[in-house]
């Protein structure tokens, strides 16, 4: 909540009832979008971004969906992008039987390379599941973020996960690098990235998402 750049829903209450959490949200009015939407939803996501941590993860787990999302601290990207991230879905997708031996070995295989393939940068602040289901329009018109599974990770996640089912906008992207460069490359870094969405709709929703994760090992 500290970091205002994007309007992010009031936490009105949480609360438990039996064996089940809830928190009840400000409620968002909406509004058509504002002519420069996208570009400023670009700026407003890159200064997001520039909110550093000192490691990447964070001080508690949390979910993703319904899945729960770990975040031991790690001071390097692709150990926690490996370890916190790839693995522990992996593992998931293999105690279900969903787990192919040549998708086993491919993931060995790349994660004998993360860490010439990703540069160095500070932890990001990122929303963790920046899907277009996951951001409003408010009544001013400009963009609103929800449901996050929030860390401190590497900023191409969210630009990743965004370009995942569907681009953002025109002008979102050019925008999103005038305020903040992305690092040369990015564009194939990504769809590691992506990855990890993809091997939690596997273990969500089934075996239908692992073609386009052996797609991705394929080519890396």
């Amino acid at each position: 909540r500290g970091a205002d750049e994007i309007r992010v829903p009031e936490v009105i209450f949480p609360g438990d009832e039996g064996t089940y959490s809830f928190i009840i949200l400000e409620h968002l009015d909406s509004a058509t979008k504002t002519d420069n939407f996208w570009e400023d939803f670009g700026r407003r996501l890159a200064a997001l971004h520039r909110h550093a941590g000192d490691k990447f993860g964070l001080d508690h787990d949390n979910y993703i969906g319904s899945l729960k999302q770990y975040n031991d601290r790690h001071e390097r990207w692709a150990d926690f992008f490996r370890e916190q991230r790839l693995m522990v879905q992996m593992e998931m997708a293999a105690r279900s039987g969903m787990l192919p031996t040549q998708v086993r070995k491919a993931f060995e295989s790349l994660f004998t390379r993360l860490d010439d393939i990703f540069p160095e940068e500070a932890p990001s602040l990122i929303h963790g599941d920046l899907w277009s289901g996951n951001y409003m329009v408010d009544e001013l018109g400009e963009a609103a973020i929800i449901d996050p599974a929030v860390y401190y990770g590497s900023r191409e996640m969210d630009i990743g996960m965004s370009r995942l089912f569907g681009v953002f906008g025109p002008g979102f992207y050019e925008a999103y690098n005038e305020a903040w460069p992305m690092e040369a490359g990015w564009r194939e870094r990504i769809e590691i990235c992506n990855l990890y969405p993809l091997m939690v709709h596997v273990n969500l929703f089934g075996s239908g998402y692992l073609g386009s994760v052996e797609s991705i090992l394929q080519r890396f």
